[in-house]
């Protein structure tokens, strides 16, 4: 054989296997992109967007649970409510009306509210059918109304009243205990009492009492100096999965130093409800200030921390969301509000999903 013969027979192969290689690595490559396409469609199946529409954020979010630091909904994700409080039930129970907390629902889009019952001061203590009666309107409107309610045992010396509590509760979470609207708040501000062996124990056996009824239904648990001390819960939680810890503040008083205190308990898996805050000065009263309301709400916002501000009432006070005289079944203009009730109606209806 010639060298020009065996030189284009050796090109002749060299062609013919290069292309064989060839086609089998493109055919390779296409099979793993399909492959590839085929398993991202798979999990994209696996995970389809949520697109029902809920009438409801009961609906939504169902029963909530506690995990870590976060209040969970149903399909355990953390989620974070707003509303408002009542004002203390036996001075200003007027507004603890249907007609109140549908229009708080429907208007304010809030979707949580606070039953503040009295206990002392002529309240639960003195005339407990006349205030249970004013708690059972508020919590049987928010559960026809499909928003989350705060059963509140608004008292400052509750481990003085422990028996009368554990009746109340025992009572209300076996009424209530199949509705997944309800959260327990066992101890409104407690004084500057310990944890360890006032408190903790209180709470205790309040939610044995609650227990009994309902397995699950949140328990909000106040803490040590009008609830504001939730550090003292770093290292003794309360041995129930589904308990968070109350956070009280008022925006022109707590300021940076209590959001670090706040941050410490977070940051030891303590999970935070604020269930009563002010735009205001701790009395209620004296001055607002705008700036340290927005940073604490851009506080709550970050750490997903649920709130419920101080309060739907009329007195002749700052803090108070209604103008002396509003109507006790809702329907304010936003002239019936106050300058804190406008700020807090704006902020909740800004970042609340309206059902």
């Amino acid at each position: 054989m010639n060298l020009k013969t065996l030189f284009s027979k050796s090109f002749i192969f060299i062609l013919i296997v290069s292309t064989f290689i060839s086609c089998g690595s493109s055919s390779s490559s296409e099979e793993l992109i399909a492959e590839n396409n085929e398993n991202t469609d798979e999990e994209t199946a696996q995970t389809p967007p949520d697109t029902t529409t809920y009438t409801s954020v009961v609906e939504e979010y169902g029963q909530l649970s506690v995990s870590g630091n976060k209040i969970l909904d149903k399909n355990g994700n953390p989620i974070q409510l707003r509303g408002m409080s009542f004002f203390w039930s036996q001075w200003i129970g007027k507004y603890y009306t249907p007609e109140t907390v549908k229009w708080l629902k429907d208007d304010w889009e809030c979707t949580v509210v606070r039953a503040a019952m009295a206990v002392d001061y002529e309240g639960y203590l003195a005339n407990p059918e006349v205030e249970k009666a004013k708690v059972i309107a508020v919590v049987d409107a928010a559960i026809a109304e499909g928003i989350y309610v705060i059963i509140d045992w608004h008292d400052h010396e509750a481990e003085k009243h422990l028996e009368a509590s554990k009746t109340f509760f025992a009572e209300m979470a076996e009424k209530y205990g199949d509705y997944p609207n309800i959260i327990y708040e066992t101890y409104n501000e407690p004084l500057d009492v310990s944890w360890k062996t006032v408190l903790k124990p209180y709470h205790e056996a309040v939610i044995a009492e609650i227990r009994k009824f309902d397995a699950d239904n949140i328990v909000v648990c106040g803490t040590r100096n009008w609830s504001q001390n939730v550090n003292d819960v770093i290292g003794n939680k309360i041995n129930d999965e589904n308990v968070a810890y109350t956070l009280h503040y008022y925006a022109a008083t707590h300021k940076q130093p209590l959001r670090d205190i706040a941050a410490l308990a977070l940051n030891n898996n303590i999970a935070l409800f604020v269930t009563e805050y002010g735009t205001t000065q701790a009395s209620g009263d004296d001055s607002i200030d705008a700036e340290e309301a927005k940073i604490w709400w851009d506080f709550l916002d970050a750490h997903k921390i649920s709130h419920c501000n101080w309060s739907i009432a009329d007195k002749e006070e700052l803090a108070a969301a209604l103008i002396p005289g509003a109507s006790a079944t809702g329907g304010w203009a936003a002239s019936d509000l106050t300058t804190s009730g406008n700020m807090v109606r704006n902020e909740i209806r800004a970042k609340n999903k309206a059902y």
